[in-house]
């Protein structure tokens, strides 16, 4: 019967990449499993369950990544849920420990990016993100911009015009996830830069630069969950815990001419409200969170859905530096999306991974002192948004 604590016994992470070194997605997602189960100290066959995200890819993706470690018979699904997807694998892997199907269970994310902004597959069927370019287009006007930019400029516009945050609070968000990545070795972008380099880069579509988007980015990330009796049993019972997740997905309100809800703010607030509540914690409590940062404007926004300030403080919380350390709650100690980088299927699982270093005290020079209660926040468009409440063991 299921014990009602699933714990994260063994995480692992490739370094991130640019699609230019030619990494692959077979050998990448075989580095992050082996250090995960190196890790919580269980081999392959002690999986009774296997959960993989990714976007980029054909179809059963995640059996033939996993080819090389061995053919168990395991049950492998894959899960497509756009930039959600490795959370959303993580969701099912602890539903299945919660219900009691499976006691170890390992929840995959990579992804072969190309170079490039994002773009779909398939032009000879309805678009997925149809009804998001309808809303981007009402605010900015008809364009032939990227997509993603697109729809993240449309909040970022709206998000000016109602709260009057500045593009340089923009920048900020910048520098600081390229100093916090300083200190992460497997991030892409590790060079500092400051804010008039953030707004003096070529603009894709304003309020957005080049330096406030996320990198096309190939890399896995891995990690192993395990009920609390597996976790005894095996002498892993000091592994962080989860406390309450929760994954939430479109309302009407996304496609009502809202863009800062289109991109998912108010779906984060509903994921993060009912993980809050599971784990029975407040805002206040939360140390360090890894949140998606695909561009500045998000994190601002995210700042507000996560509730970590009440709705128009995002600023005050930038430029008062109550994001980063010696602040209230350091945000993307791993540099984030924007200087980490966005393997889009390796997101969740890398944000779980940077969260149970932090609070097992392993993250060396990025530490978040006396971190003991971790979120992490991922978000695809058209839409799901994950959000996770980890707690340190006692």
């Amino acid at each position: 019967m299921p014990d009602g604590i699933v714990r994260i016994v063994g995480v692992g992470m490739t370094r991130f990449r640019r699609p230019s070194e030619g990494a692959r997605y077979e050998e990448l997602a075989e580095e992050a499993v082996l250090q995960a189960l190196a890790d919580a100290g269980v081999s392959y066959s002690d999986l009774d369950q296997i959960y993989a995200g990714w976007a980029y890819g054909d179809t059963t993706s995640a059996q033939r990544a996993l080819l090389g470690l061995g053919m168990t018979g395991v049950p492998i699904f894959n899960v497509n849920n756009a930039c959600a997807s490795g959370s959303s694998a993580a969701f099912l892997a602890r539903q299945a420990i919660l219900g009691g199907s499976a006691d170890c269970v390992l929840a995959l994310g990579f992804e072969q990016m190309p170079a490039g902004a994002l773009s779909l597959f398939f032009e000879d069927r309805a678009g997925v993100l149809d009804r998001h370019v309808a809303v981007s287009d009402a605010i900015l006007g008809p364009s032939d911009h990227p997509l993603t930019p697109k729809v993240f400029a449309a909040a970022g516009r709206e998000h000016m015009q109602r709260d009057g945050i500045s593009a340089e609070a923009y920048a900020r968000i910048a520098v600081k996830a390229r100093a916090h990545a300083a200190s992460n070795p497997k991030a892409v972008f590790r060079e500092p830069i400051t804010v008039e380099e953030v707004l003096e880069s070529r603009e894709i579509i304003a309020p957005l630069t080049k330096l406030q988007c996320c990198p096309p980015t190939s890399g896995a990330a891995a990690v192993v969950l395990a009920s609390d009796s597996f976790a005894r049993t095996r002498g892993l019972n000091a592994a962080p815990a989860i406390r309450g997740m929760a994954l939430t997905t479109d309302t009407p309100s996304a496609f009502e001419g809202s863009a800062i809800a289109m991109v998912g703010s108010d779906i984060a607030r509903s994921a993060a409200d009912k993980a809050y509540a599971e784990a029975n914690i407040d805002p206040s409590d939360i140390d360090v969170v890894e949140l998606h940062d695909c561009f500045t404007v998000n994190e601002a926004l995210s700042y507000e859905a996560l509730r970590l300030v009440p709705g128009g403080e995002a600023e005050r919380m930038i430029m008062d530096g109550d994001n980063t350390y010696g602040g209230q709650v350091v945000t993307n100690p791993s540099g984030g999306l924007l200087a980490k980088g966005h393997p889009l299927g390796a997101t969740g699982p890398a944000q779980l991974t940077e969260l149970v270093t932090q609070l097992r005290g392993q993250a060396g020079a990025r530490q978040v002192d006396g971190a003991r209660i971790g979120v992490q926040h991922n978000v695809g468009l058209n839409g799901a948004a994950v959000v996770t409440v980890l707690e340190q063991a006692n």
